[in-house]
């Protein structure tokens, strides 16, 4: 027991550092976000706070830090806009749906981790992981863009008038004081983040960087967007509120029948399915980072745990954020004790410390997320783009844009299926057929090369029943018969030998292969060859057969 308290103090001030300085970041992302949704910044803080405790205790990856994100808050506007439309605008209809939806999405989650689901991540290829980080990376620089000053005022629009646009943009470079004031915070904050590392390691530079950038905006006296700002510019009233309290109104409000299921159906699927896509692509993504491995069946499960109990409590629901674990782990926060802290953190925030945080500049935050940008770009597929199958090279910009132009979920799934394609066809043109003659005039094609949908046109190529002898051998020591295309390949090729009045024979099929022939059609058994003298089957048939042989060699 000493041992394993010894262990996980050991980076206690690091892990509560850290922790703070995630608050902090969370609170402006937090806020935001509930404004992309169309409720209030409550709404989205308390789904910060809960999933980001829930998930941090109970979550499958120490130091990965959940929150409400941009990624969900999207695909919730039309959600709250379509709820709303539904009753009177005092009701807020539209929120009570959220509600609901996050419950169901919830559950949907948690089914996903029951059923072991998480493991599917494996299937996700490289490139689209790097083009997921850059993509990401892109999105999260983009989204800071917002948070300056406009240049430019919205009724110039640049393809309506590119003359009035850029004479506007070079005016206001020069007249804007408050958009070079918030440009030399943000730059301070980058070059504090960048030297401090280098002068010590035992501060994290990230919270420096907050602290002495909000001194000097708050005794410097300096007019710039603060975090109160940015709330109260968004309709919101404050930080200041109190606890989570349940909420009742959800039975009372949104009526638990077939047609409401079918409302929220969709878009609890969609919440579901991208809220795991970027919470497990962030898992693996820290677990690179940090070498160990985290367990995504029961991240699964307590992502899932903890949307029902923020829908119940009033929050709008979450997945993992990759710019929040990246700070984490960046500034040392490495178990689970990082996660509570700042949860915990932000709550105080909202209960007794709002009026601090209000004062933290925005500028200071925004310089932060800038060095998480720089930290998640893959900058190492620019050197990689000539060296790595073009095929690969599609996939990683394509992904990157995708998840630029549409969301995570959409690049993801798009980036496994080029990618899966372009297996597939690969794996097509490697079927080969080896043909000989044997001295009792049987004529033995060899097979080599995986036989699936996307091999049979060339496998079938492969045979010449009307010039072929009357005895024909099909030996698949090499290939391996993969799907019901191929199944039926195999059976269409043994009819057509069998009327053209000719002897057919499989050999060497491995035992997985004769079962599913078997289970197809009985009739396989009149052509399937069992008995076989060859140790070349018998090792490929039986691998444990193998490595026994090996061990009594001492190999």
């Amino acid at each position: 027991m000493t041992e394993f308290i010894r262990k996980r103090a050991a980076n206690a001030k690091n892990d509560i550092l850290s922790g703070v300085t995630v608050a902090l970041a969370l609170v402006p992302e937090a806020v935001a976000f509930a404004f992309v949704a169309g409720v209030d910044p409550l709404v989205g803080l308390y789904a910060a706070f809960m999933i980001g405790l829930i998930t941090s205790v109970f979550g499958g990856r120490p130091g990965m830090i959940s929150g409400a994100t941009g990624a969900l808050a999207v695909v919730m506007v039309s959600l709250v806009a379509e709820g709303n439309a539904m009753g009177a605008e005092t009701e807020s209809l539209g929120l009570y749906y959220l509600f609901a939806t996050v419950i169901l999405m919830g559950i949907i989650q948690m089914l996903a981790g029951v059923f072991k689901l998480g493991k599917f991540v494996r299937l996700i290829p490289h490139p689209v992981m790097m083009g997921f980080v850059n993509g990401l990376a892109i999105v999260i620089f983009l989204s800071q863009l917002g948070m300056f000053p406009n240049l430019i005022p919205e009724e110039i629009t640049f393809w309506g008038n590119m003359d009035a646009w850029f004479s506007e943009l070079f005016n206001s470079l020069f007249t804007n004081g408050s958009f070079w004031t918030m440009l030399g915070l943000v730059g301070l904050t980058m070059a504090i983040m960048f030297g401090l590392p280098k002068l010590t390691k035992k501060l994290p530079e990230a919270l420096v960087a907050i602290l002495v950038v909000s001194a000097i905006v708050i005794f410097g006296n300096l007019d710039v967007a603060t975090v109160g700002s940015f709330i109260k510019e968004g309709g919101g009233e404050g930080l200041k509120g109190g606890l989570p309290q349940f909420q009742t109104d959800i039975f009372n409000k949104v009526p638990f029948n077939l047609q409401t299921l079918w409302f929220i159906g969709p878009y609890a699927l969609i919440l579901a399915a991208i809220g795991l896509i970027e919470s497990l692509m962030t898992l693996n993504l820290v677990d690179e980072l940090t070498e160990t491995r985290g367990d995504t069946n029961r991240e699964c499960i307590a992502q899932g745990g903890a949307n029902i109990i923020t829908g119940f409590f009033g929050g709008m629901g979450g997945c993992a954020m990759i710019g929040q674990s990246l700070i984490n782990i960046k500034s040392g926060g490495r178990t689970r004790l990082s996660g509570i802290v700042a949860a915990v953190l932000l709550l105080i925030f909202i209960l007794f410390a709002s009026g601090l945080i209000e004062q933290v500049p925005i500028a200071a935050l925004v310089g932060v997320m800038f060095m998480v940008v720089i930290g998640t770009f893959a900058w190492s597929s620019f050197r990689i783009l000539n060296k790595i199958p073009l095929s690969d090279v599609i996939v990683l910009i394509a992904v990157s844009a995708l998840t630029v132009i549409f969301d995570l979920a959409i690049a993801v799934i798009s980036g496994v299926i080029i990618s899966a394609l372009v297996f597939s066809w690969e794996n097509a043109k490697r079927i080969r057929a080896r043909k000989r003659i044997r001295e009792d005039g049987t004529k033995v094609y060899e097979i080599w090369g995986p036989l699936f949908f996307g091999s049979i046109l060339a496998f079938n190529d492969k045979f010449d029943i009307k010039n072929d002898p009357d005895k024909i051998e099909i030996d698949f020591v090499e290939s391996r018969i993969s799907d019901h295309s191929a199944i039926e390949a195999i059976f269409n090729l043994v009819n057509k030998y069998e009327a053209a009045g000719k002897q057919i024979k499989l050999k060497h099929l491995s035992e997985d292969c004769k079962i599913i022939l078997y289970k197809s059609s009985p009739k396989f058994r009149e052509f399937i060859i069992e008995d076989i003298d060859d140790p070349r089957y018998h090792l490929a048939a039986n691998p444990e057969k193998f490595t026994k042989s090996l061990s009594e060699y001492k190999l």
